[in-house]
Protein backbone atom coordinates (compact mmCIF):
# COMPACT_ATOMS: atom_id res chain seq x y z
CA UNK A 1 0.00 0.00 0.00
CA UNK A 2 1.55 3.07 -1.13
CA UNK A 3 1.40 5.83 2.18
CA UNK A 4 2.61 8.60 0.29
CA UNK A 5 4.40 9.20 -3.07
CA UNK A 6 7.35 8.83 -1.79
CA UNK A 7 6.27 4.70 -1.35
CA UNK A 8 6.93 4.90 -5.51
CA UNK A 9 9.84 6.45 -5.53
CA UNK A 10 10.98 3.45 -3.06
CA UNK A 11 10.02 0.90 -5.34
CA UNK A 12 11.37 1.84 -8.47
CA UNK A 13 14.58 2.56 -6.57
CA UNK A 14 14.75 -1.25 -5.74
CA UNK A 15 13.68 -2.16 -9.44
CA UNK A 16 15.66 0.74 -12.16
CA UNK A 17 17.94 3.31 -9.70
CA UNK A 18 19.47 3.69 -13.47
CA UNK A 19 16.83 4.71 -15.35
CA UNK A 20 16.43 7.82 -16.38
CA UNK A 21 13.21 9.62 -15.00
CA UNK A 22 13.21 13.25 -16.26
CA UNK A 23 14.66 14.83 -18.74
CA UNK A 24 14.49 18.02 -20.95
CA UNK A 25 16.72 19.61 -24.26
CA UNK A 26 19.33 20.02 -21.69
CA UNK A 27 19.76 17.65 -18.57
CA UNK A 28 18.65 13.88 -17.73
CA UNK A 29 17.89 12.59 -14.34
CA UNK A 30 17.93 9.32 -13.11
CA UNK A 31 16.05 8.08 -10.20
CA UNK A 32 19.37 7.84 -8.50
CA UNK A 33 19.71 10.86 -9.44
CA UNK A 34 16.66 12.33 -8.15
CA UNK A 35 16.80 10.68 -4.58
CA UNK A 36 19.88 12.05 -4.10
CA UNK A 37 19.46 15.29 -4.56
CA UNK A 38 16.02 15.08 -2.53
CA UNK A 39 17.60 13.83 0.31
CA UNK A 40 20.33 16.99 0.36
CA UNK A 41 17.25 19.37 0.32
CA UNK A 42 15.53 17.41 2.75
CA UNK A 43 18.22 17.13 5.12
CA UNK A 44 18.48 20.91 4.81
CA UNK A 45 14.52 21.03 5.52
CA UNK A 46 15.12 19.53 8.00
CA UNK A 47 18.63 20.82 9.67
CA UNK A 48 16.46 24.13 9.35
CA UNK A 49 13.12 23.54 11.47
CA UNK A 50 10.52 22.86 8.62
CA UNK A 51 8.26 21.07 9.24
CA UNK A 52 4.15 20.24 8.62
CA UNK A 53 4.09 23.47 6.83
CA UNK A 54 4.31 25.15 3.16
CA UNK A 55 7.27 25.63 1.38
CA UNK A 56 6.92 27.66 -1.19
CA UNK A 57 8.97 26.76 -4.83
CA UNK A 58 9.16 29.83 -7.71
CA UNK A 59 11.59 27.32 -10.48
CA UNK A 60 12.07 27.46 -14.02
CA UNK A 61 10.22 24.62 -15.50
CA UNK A 62 12.74 21.87 -15.79
CA UNK A 63 13.86 18.59 -15.20
CA UNK A 64 15.01 18.30 -11.90
CA UNK A 65 11.62 20.14 -10.28
CA UNK A 66 10.17 16.73 -9.53
CA UNK A 67 13.27 16.60 -6.85
CA UNK A 68 12.20 19.26 -5.32
CA UNK A 69 8.62 18.31 -4.51
CA UNK A 70 10.07 15.05 -3.44
CA UNK A 71 12.60 16.78 -1.28
CA UNK A 72 9.72 18.60 0.48
CA UNK A 73 7.53 15.71 0.94
CA UNK A 74 10.73 13.78 2.94
CA UNK A 75 10.73 16.84 4.99
CA UNK A 76 7.23 15.73 6.11
CA UNK A 77 6.48 19.39 4.62
CA UNK A 78 3.90 20.36 1.71
CA UNK A 79 5.45 22.53 -1.52
CA UNK A 80 3.02 25.55 -2.51
CA UNK A 81 4.57 26.09 -6.61
CA UNK A 82 4.49 29.33 -7.83
CA UNK A 83 4.82 30.27 -11.85
CA UNK A 84 7.06 33.37 -11.66
CA UNK A 85 5.52 34.91 -15.38
CA UNK A 86 2.26 35.44 -12.90
CA UNK A 87 1.45 39.26 -12.55
CA UNK A 88 3.72 40.42 -9.48
CA UNK A 89 0.16 41.24 -7.54
CA UNK A 90 -1.00 37.79 -8.03
CA UNK A 91 1.99 35.97 -6.65
CA UNK A 92 1.88 38.53 -3.78
CA UNK A 93 -1.86 37.13 -3.74
CA UNK A 94 -0.79 33.92 -3.34
CA UNK A 95 2.10 34.70 -0.70
CA UNK A 96 -0.41 36.19 1.47
CA UNK A 97 -2.68 33.38 1.63
CA UNK A 98 -0.12 30.65 1.95
CA UNK A 99 2.14 32.42 4.87
CA UNK A 100 5.00 29.86 3.92
CA UNK A 101 8.03 31.01 6.03
CA UNK A 102 10.75 30.26 3.12
CA UNK A 103 10.60 30.24 -0.65
CA UNK A 104 12.96 28.24 -2.35
CA UNK A 105 13.98 29.56 -5.69
CA UNK A 106 16.57 29.26 -8.44
CA UNK A 107 18.49 32.18 -9.53
CA UNK A 108 16.65 33.26 -12.81
CA UNK A 109 13.78 34.17 -10.34
CA UNK A 110 15.78 35.53 -7.17
CA UNK A 111 14.98 38.86 -8.98
CA UNK A 112 11.18 38.35 -9.14
CA UNK A 113 11.28 36.87 -5.32
CA UNK A 114 13.35 40.03 -4.01
CA UNK A 115 10.16 41.87 -5.23
CA UNK A 116 7.22 40.01 -3.41
CA UNK A 117 7.43 41.50 -0.48
CA UNK A 118 8.07 38.59 1.48
CA UNK A 119 9.18 38.87 5.12
CA UNK A 120 10.59 35.15 5.22
CA UNK A 121 13.78 33.29 4.17
CA UNK A 122 14.07 33.55 0.69
CA UNK A 123 16.99 30.10 -0.24
CA UNK A 124 18.22 29.53 -3.75
CA UNK A 125 17.91 26.49 -3.98
CA UNK A 126 21.04 25.60 -5.75
CA UNK A 127 23.05 26.45 -2.26
CA UNK A 128 21.47 23.62 -0.53
CA UNK A 129 21.70 20.81 -3.14
CA UNK A 130 24.78 19.44 -1.76
CA UNK A 131 24.06 19.56 1.79
CA UNK A 132 24.63 16.07 3.66
CA UNK A 133 22.46 13.75 4.28
CA UNK A 134 22.00 11.95 7.15
CA UNK A 135 20.15 8.92 6.71
CA UNK A 136 19.00 8.38 10.25
CA UNK A 137 17.64 12.00 10.18
CA UNK A 138 15.61 10.87 7.15
CA UNK A 139 13.98 7.91 8.29
CA UNK A 140 13.15 9.44 11.37
CA UNK A 141 11.80 12.48 9.72
CA UNK A 142 9.84 9.69 7.25
CA UNK A 143 8.40 7.73 10.04
CA UNK A 144 5.86 10.72 10.74
CA UNK A 145 4.33 10.86 7.69
CA UNK A 146 0.98 9.70 7.07
CA UNK A 147 -1.33 9.24 4.08
CA UNK A 148 -3.54 12.12 5.16
CA UNK A 149 -0.74 14.99 5.31
CA UNK A 150 -0.60 17.37 2.80
CA UNK A 151 1.46 17.23 -0.06
CA UNK A 152 1.12 20.26 -1.88
CA UNK A 153 -0.93 23.28 -1.72
CA UNK A 154 -1.97 24.55 -5.97
CA UNK A 155 -3.32 27.71 -6.60
CA UNK A 156 -6.13 27.69 -9.03
CA UNK A 157 -5.73 30.11 -12.07
CA UNK A 158 -8.31 32.49 -12.94
CA UNK A 159 -10.32 33.31 -9.65
CA UNK A 160 -10.89 36.46 -8.67
CA UNK A 161 -10.24 38.80 -5.39
CA UNK A 162 -7.99 36.58 -3.12
CA UNK A 163 -7.03 33.36 -5.13
CA UNK A 164 -7.80 29.43 -3.59
CA UNK A 165 -5.21 27.39 -2.65
CA UNK A 166 -6.68 23.79 -3.36
CA UNK A 167 -4.81 21.50 0.18
CA UNK A 168 -4.37 18.08 -1.24
CA UNK A 169 -3.35 15.18 0.64
CA UNK A 170 -0.56 11.61 0.06
CA UNK A 171 -3.62 9.63 -0.21
CA UNK A 172 -5.60 11.61 -2.87
CA UNK A 173 -2.59 11.99 -5.24
CA UNK A 174 -1.97 8.22 -4.72
CA UNK A 175 -5.41 7.47 -5.07
CA UNK A 176 -5.52 9.52 -8.30
CA UNK A 177 -2.67 8.03 -9.37
CA UNK A 178 -3.27 4.43 -8.90
CA UNK A 179 -6.65 5.15 -10.96
CA UNK A 180 -5.08 6.56 -14.16
CA UNK A 181 -2.46 4.04 -14.05
CA UNK A 182 -5.46 1.12 -14.14
CA UNK A 183 -6.52 3.04 -17.26
CA UNK A 184 -3.45 3.99 -19.44
CA UNK A 185 -1.21 0.93 -18.37
CA UNK A 186 2.18 2.41 -18.32
CA UNK A 187 5.24 0.75 -18.21
CA UNK A 188 9.24 1.21 -18.24
CA UNK A 189 9.34 1.72 -22.01
CA UNK A 190 6.50 4.26 -21.86
CA UNK A 191 7.71 8.20 -22.21
CA UNK A 192 5.54 10.71 -21.51
CA UNK A 193 5.56 14.32 -22.63
CA UNK A 194 5.31 17.21 -20.08
CA UNK A 195 3.06 20.10 -21.92
CA UNK A 196 1.80 22.23 -18.69
CA UNK A 197 3.24 23.77 -16.35
CA UNK A 198 4.47 22.42 -12.94
CA UNK A 199 2.74 24.91 -10.47
CA UNK A 200 -0.46 23.15 -12.39
CA UNK A 201 -2.55 19.89 -11.13
CA UNK A 202 -2.07 17.91 -14.74
CA UNK A 203 1.58 17.81 -14.00
CA UNK A 204 0.96 15.41 -10.89
CA UNK A 205 1.19 12.94 -13.79
CA UNK A 206 4.07 14.17 -15.64
CA UNK A 207 5.96 14.18 -12.05
CA UNK A 208 5.25 11.09 -10.01
CA UNK A 209 3.94 8.51 -13.01
CA UNK A 210 7.41 8.13 -13.65
CA UNK A 211 8.48 6.78 -10.27
CA UNK A 212 4.83 4.58 -10.28
CA UNK A 213 5.77 3.13 -13.29
CA UNK A 214 9.39 3.22 -14.33
CA UNK A 215 8.47 5.30 -17.65
CA UNK A 216 10.29 8.29 -18.34
CA UNK A 217 8.88 11.95 -18.26
CA UNK A 218 10.68 14.66 -21.01
CA UNK A 219 10.10 18.13 -20.47
CA UNK A 220 8.85 19.75 -23.63
CA UNK A 221 10.53 23.02 -24.14
CA UNK A 222 7.96 26.44 -23.75
CA UNK A 223 9.07 27.40 -27.27
CA UNK A 224 8.56 23.92 -29.27
CA UNK A 225 4.60 24.15 -27.85
CA UNK A 226 3.39 26.84 -30.51
CA UNK A 227 6.01 25.93 -33.08
CA UNK A 228 4.88 22.72 -35.14
CA UNK A 229 8.06 21.71 -36.13
CA UNK A 230 9.56 22.07 -33.21
CA UNK A 231 7.62 19.96 -31.26
CA UNK A 232 7.01 17.36 -34.18
CA UNK A 233 10.85 17.05 -33.66
CA UNK A 234 11.22 16.94 -29.78
CA UNK A 235 8.52 14.32 -29.57
CA UNK A 236 10.09 12.06 -32.12
CA UNK A 237 13.36 12.38 -30.86
CA UNK A 238 12.39 11.88 -27.48
CA UNK A 239 10.38 8.30 -28.33
CA UNK A 240 6.55 10.20 -26.54
CA UNK A 241 4.49 7.42 -26.23
CA UNK A 242 2.16 9.30 -24.33
CA UNK A 243 0.89 12.58 -24.02
CA UNK A 244 -1.41 13.68 -20.84
CA UNK A 245 -2.43 16.94 -22.16
CA UNK A 246 -4.83 19.77 -21.47
CA UNK A 247 -7.37 19.70 -24.71
CA UNK A 248 -6.39 23.28 -25.28
CA UNK A 249 -2.78 21.92 -26.48
CA UNK A 250 -4.52 19.26 -28.99
CA UNK A 251 -6.36 22.19 -30.05
CA UNK A 252 -3.16 24.03 -30.49
CA UNK A 253 -1.87 21.71 -32.16
CA UNK A 254 -4.30 21.14 -35.17
CA UNK A 255 -4.28 24.74 -35.32
CA UNK A 256 -0.72 25.22 -35.79
CA UNK A 257 -0.41 22.34 -37.87
CA UNK A 258 1.71 19.51 -36.27
CA UNK A 259 0.47 16.65 -38.76
CA UNK A 260 1.56 18.67 -41.72
CA UNK A 261 5.46 18.17 -40.34
CA UNK A 262 5.03 14.63 -39.31
CA UNK A 263 3.03 12.21 -37.53
CA UNK A 264 5.21 11.04 -34.28
CA UNK A 265 5.63 7.43 -35.03
CA UNK A 266 5.48 6.31 -31.14
CA UNK A 267 2.49 7.95 -29.79
CA UNK A 268 -0.13 5.54 -28.49
CA UNK A 269 -2.01 7.10 -25.57
CA UNK A 270 -3.32 10.29 -25.33
CA UNK A 271 -5.23 11.17 -22.38
CA UNK A 272 -6.91 14.97 -22.36
CA UNK A 273 -8.83 17.28 -20.03
CA UNK A 274 -9.43 20.70 -18.86
CA UNK A 275 -11.78 21.60 -21.34
CA UNK A 276 -14.19 19.91 -24.42
CA UNK A 277 -11.96 18.86 -26.97
CA UNK A 278 -13.89 19.82 -30.09
CA UNK A 279 -15.04 16.58 -32.30
CA UNK A 280 -13.34 17.81 -35.27
CA UNK A 281 -10.01 18.60 -34.12
CA UNK A 282 -10.41 14.71 -32.11
CA UNK A 283 -10.89 13.61 -35.72
CA UNK A 284 -7.40 15.03 -37.01
CA UNK A 285 -5.89 13.24 -34.40
CA UNK A 286 -7.68 10.52 -34.73
CA UNK A 287 -6.80 10.31 -38.48
CA UNK A 288 -3.19 10.74 -37.77
CA UNK A 289 -2.80 8.03 -35.03
CA UNK A 290 -5.49 5.67 -35.98
CA UNK A 291 -3.60 3.06 -33.92
CA UNK A 292 -3.94 5.03 -30.41
CA UNK A 293 -5.70 5.06 -27.58
CA UNK A 294 -8.20 8.59 -27.03
CA UNK A 295 -9.30 9.33 -23.33
CA UNK A 296 -11.28 12.07 -22.15
CA UNK A 297 -10.87 13.06 -18.84
CA UNK A 298 -12.97 15.07 -15.99
CA UNK A 299 -12.25 16.63 -13.29
CA UNK A 300 -11.57 19.72 -10.75
CA UNK A 301 -8.28 21.00 -8.49
CA UNK A 302 -10.20 19.62 -5.70
CA UNK A 303 -10.48 16.06 -7.01
CA UNK A 304 -7.20 15.50 -7.55
CA UNK A 305 -7.10 16.09 -11.01
CA UNK A 306 -9.45 14.35 -12.60
CA UNK A 307 -12.55 12.07 -11.90
CA UNK A 308 -14.26 10.54 -14.49
CA UNK A 309 -12.81 8.97 -17.55
CA UNK A 310 -14.37 8.17 -21.26
CA UNK A 311 -12.35 5.83 -23.48
CA UNK A 312 -13.38 6.77 -27.14
CA UNK A 313 -14.73 4.06 -29.02
CA UNK A 314 -16.15 5.46 -31.94
CA UNK A 315 -14.56 8.45 -34.99
CA UNK A 316 -14.83 11.58 -34.22
CA UNK A 317 -16.47 14.03 -36.35
CA UNK A 318 -17.53 17.85 -36.26
CA UNK A 319 -21.24 16.98 -35.00
CA UNK A 320 -19.27 14.54 -31.58
CA UNK A 321 -19.89 15.38 -27.97
CA UNK A 322 -18.04 12.91 -25.79
CA UNK A 323 -19.07 12.15 -22.55
CA UNK A 324 -16.81 12.31 -19.76
CA UNK A 325 -17.40 8.79 -18.76
CA UNK A 326 -17.26 6.79 -15.38
CA UNK A 327 -15.93 6.99 -12.24
CA UNK A 328 -12.02 5.89 -11.84
CA UNK A 329 -11.52 3.22 -8.99
CA UNK A 330 -12.15 5.02 -5.38
CA UNK A 331 -14.16 7.72 -6.39
CA UNK A 332 -17.90 8.29 -6.02
CA UNK A 333 -19.53 10.99 -8.55
CA UNK A 334 -23.64 11.43 -8.49
CA UNK A 335 -25.29 14.30 -9.69
CA UNK A 336 -27.31 16.76 -7.16
CA UNK A 337 -30.67 18.19 -8.68
CA UNK A 338 -31.89 21.37 -8.25
CA UNK A 339 -34.17 20.32 -5.20
CA UNK A 340 -31.20 19.08 -3.44
CA UNK A 341 -32.77 15.35 -4.18
CA UNK A 342 -30.10 12.69 -6.71
CA UNK A 343 -31.01 13.31 -9.77
CA UNK A 344 -32.76 10.96 -12.03
CA UNK A 345 -30.86 9.06 -15.21
CA UNK A 346 -31.13 11.96 -18.19
CA UNK A 347 -32.03 14.78 -15.74
CA UNK A 348 -29.07 17.81 -15.17
CA UNK A 349 -28.15 18.82 -11.99
CA UNK A 350 -24.46 19.68 -10.46
CA UNK A 351 -21.75 17.03 -10.74
CA UNK A 352 -20.72 16.39 -6.63
CA UNK A 353 -17.61 14.04 -6.04
CA UNK A 354 -16.37 12.20 -2.98
CA UNK A 355 -14.15 9.63 -1.86
CA UNK A 356 -10.11 9.96 -0.67
CA UNK A 357 -9.18 12.00 -3.18
CA UNK A 358 -10.59 14.95 -2.43
CA UNK A 359 -8.84 17.73 -1.39
CA UNK A 360 -8.72 18.92 2.47
CA UNK A 361 -10.39 21.97 1.50
CA UNK A 362 -8.75 25.39 0.48
CA UNK A 363 -5.50 26.46 2.44
CA UNK A 364 -6.35 28.96 5.84
CA UNK A 365 -10.11 29.71 4.07
CA UNK A 366 -12.11 27.95 6.37
CA UNK A 367 -15.28 30.02 4.47
CA UNK A 368 -14.91 29.17 0.88
CA UNK A 369 -13.83 25.34 2.66
CA UNK A 370 -17.58 24.80 4.15
CA UNK A 371 -19.03 26.09 1.53
CA UNK A 372 -17.78 23.97 -1.24
CA UNK A 373 -16.66 20.52 0.50
CA UNK A 374 -19.89 20.16 2.72
CA UNK A 375 -21.82 16.55 4.12
CA UNK A 376 -23.16 14.35 1.85
CA UNK A 377 -26.56 15.01 2.01
CA UNK A 378 -27.92 11.50 1.22
CA UNK A 379 -25.56 10.21 4.60
CA UNK A 380 -27.39 11.23 7.96
CA UNK A 381 -25.45 9.21 10.20
CA UNK A 382 -21.46 9.74 9.60
CA UNK A 383 -19.38 12.27 7.91
CA UNK A 384 -19.22 11.79 4.64
CA UNK A 385 -17.66 15.01 2.95
CA UNK A 386 -18.23 15.66 -0.38
CA UNK A 387 -17.19 18.29 -2.94
CA UNK A 388 -19.40 20.65 -5.02
CA UNK A 389 -18.07 21.22 -8.17
CA UNK A 390 -20.04 23.98 -9.82
CA UNK A 391 -20.45 22.22 -13.31
CA UNK A 392 -23.62 20.75 -14.58
CA UNK A 393 -23.83 17.09 -15.51
CA UNK A 394 -26.34 14.37 -15.98
CA UNK A 395 -25.98 10.44 -15.97
CA UNK A 396 -27.10 8.34 -18.96
CA UNK A 397 -28.74 4.74 -19.15
CA UNK A 398 -25.50 3.53 -20.01
CA UNK A 399 -23.75 4.63 -17.08
CA UNK A 400 -21.99 7.38 -18.58
CA UNK A 401 -21.66 10.62 -17.23
CA UNK A 402 -21.92 14.00 -19.53
CA UNK A 403 -20.52 16.94 -19.01
CA UNK A 404 -23.68 20.23 -19.42
CA UNK A 405 -21.42 23.49 -18.64
CA UNK A 406 -21.19 25.35 -15.85
CA UNK A 407 -23.63 26.22 -13.27
CA UNK A 408 -22.46 29.88 -13.49
CA UNK A 409 -22.68 29.38 -17.15
CA UNK A 410 -26.35 29.49 -16.86
CA UNK A 411 -28.51 32.61 -18.00
CA UNK A 412 -31.81 33.74 -17.89
CA UNK A 413 -32.82 35.89 -21.12
CA UNK A 414 -35.72 37.01 -22.91
CA UNK A 415 -37.60 34.39 -20.25
CA UNK A 416 -35.22 31.72 -21.31
CA UNK A 417 -32.88 29.58 -19.56
CA UNK A 418 -29.67 29.16 -21.63
CA UNK A 419 -26.39 27.65 -21.27
CA UNK A 420 -23.89 29.40 -22.48
CA UNK A 421 -21.72 26.11 -23.46
CA UNK A 422 -24.85 25.12 -25.92
CA UNK A 423 -23.75 28.23 -27.67
CA UNK A 424 -19.98 27.41 -27.57
CA UNK A 425 -20.26 23.94 -28.74
CA UNK A 426 -22.39 24.65 -31.85
CA UNK A 427 -20.15 27.41 -32.66
CA UNK A 428 -17.53 24.94 -32.55
CA UNK A 429 -18.98 22.74 -35.38
CA UNK A 430 -18.92 25.43 -37.84
CA UNK A 431 -16.00 24.86 -40.99
CA UNK A 432 -13.46 28.05 -39.52
CA UNK A 433 -14.39 28.35 -36.10
CA UNK A 434 -11.26 27.34 -34.34
CA UNK A 435 -11.82 28.20 -30.71
CA UNK A 436 -14.66 29.85 -28.98
CA UNK A 437 -16.43 31.62 -25.98
CA UNK A 438 -19.71 33.23 -25.56
CA UNK A 439 -20.57 36.23 -22.59
CA UNK A 440 -23.37 37.27 -21.54
CA UNK A 441 -23.40 41.26 -20.91
CA UNK A 442 -26.11 41.43 -18.28
CA UNK A 443 -26.72 45.44 -18.14
CA UNK A 444 -27.36 45.25 -21.98
CA UNK A 445 -28.73 42.07 -21.64
CA UNK A 446 -26.94 41.24 -25.15
CA UNK A 447 -25.16 37.39 -25.76
CA UNK A 448 -21.72 38.06 -27.42
CA UNK A 449 -19.69 35.12 -29.13
CA UNK A 450 -15.72 36.33 -29.47
CA UNK A 451 -13.90 33.64 -31.82
CA UNK A 452 -10.70 32.63 -33.18
CA UNK A 453 -10.53 31.26 -36.91
CA UNK A 454 -10.94 32.02 -40.56
CA UNK A 455 -14.90 32.07 -40.34
CA UNK A 456 -16.57 35.00 -41.11
CA UNK A 457 -18.85 36.83 -38.66
CA UNK A 458 -21.49 36.44 -41.32
CA UNK A 459 -21.31 32.30 -41.41
CA UNK A 460 -21.84 32.00 -38.00
CA UNK A 461 -24.53 34.52 -37.74
CA UNK A 462 -25.92 32.45 -40.44
CA UNK A 463 -25.07 29.20 -39.11
CA UNK A 464 -26.68 30.39 -35.65
CA UNK A 465 -29.81 31.32 -37.47
CA UNK A 466 -30.55 27.98 -38.81
CA UNK A 467 -29.96 26.29 -35.96
CA UNK A 468 -30.62 27.98 -32.84
CA UNK A 469 -33.73 29.44 -31.93
CA UNK A 470 -33.42 33.33 -31.97
CA UNK A 471 -33.24 34.10 -28.26
CA UNK A 472 -29.70 31.85 -28.47
CA UNK A 473 -28.34 33.65 -31.37
CA UNK A 474 -25.72 36.39 -30.11
CA UNK A 475 -26.11 39.94 -30.84
CA UNK A 476 -22.27 40.63 -31.15
CA UNK A 477 -20.15 38.11 -32.62
CA UNK A 478 -16.27 39.29 -32.50
CA UNK A 479 -13.46 37.77 -34.49
CA UNK A 480 -9.74 37.75 -32.09
CA UNK A 481 -6.48 36.57 -33.65
CA UNK A 482 -5.52 34.98 -30.63
CA UNK A 483 -8.05 33.97 -27.61
CA UNK A 484 -6.60 34.88 -24.34
CA UNK A 485 -5.72 32.12 -21.93
CA UNK A 486 -4.69 31.39 -18.30
CA UNK A 487 -1.72 29.58 -17.63
CA UNK A 488 -3.61 25.92 -17.55
CA UNK A 489 -4.07 27.16 -21.22
CA UNK A 490 -8.54 27.67 -20.05
CA UNK A 491 -9.66 31.12 -21.99
CA UNK A 492 -9.35 34.10 -19.69
CA UNK A 493 -13.15 34.87 -19.75
CA UNK A 494 -12.69 37.63 -17.39
CA UNK A 495 -10.28 39.32 -19.83
CA UNK A 496 -12.96 39.61 -22.47
CA UNK A 497 -15.50 40.88 -20.07
CA UNK A 498 -13.48 43.28 -19.44
CA UNK A 499 -13.71 44.27 -23.31
CA UNK A 500 -17.68 44.60 -22.83
CA UNK A 501 -18.15 47.58 -20.64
Amino acid sequence: MSYSVLSYLDNILAKSPNKIAYSDENNAYTFREIDCLSDSIAAWLIENGYKNEPVSIMVERNAIVPAYYFAVAKAACFYAPMEATLPLQRLKQIMQVVKSRLLLVDEKNLSVAKQLDFDGEIVVIDSICRTEADKTVLKNRRSTIVDSMPIYVIFTSGSTGVPKGVITSHRAVTTYLDAVQKVLELNEADVIANQSPLDYIAAVRDIYLPAKTGASTVIVPKKALSVPSQLYQALEDNGVTTLCWSASGLELCVKTGLFECGVPSKIKKVLFSGSVLSGKSLAVWQKNLPDAVFINQYGPTEATASCTYYTVKEPADEQTVLPIGKPYDNYSVFILSESGEQAKIGEIGEICVSGPAVALGYYGNREATNKAFVQNPFNDNYREIIYKTGDLGMLKQNGDFVFCGRKDRQIKHMGHRIELDEIDSNALKIDGVDSCISIYNEQKEALFLFYTGTATKRDIALYFRSNLPAYMVPRKIVPLEEMPRLANGKININALKETLN
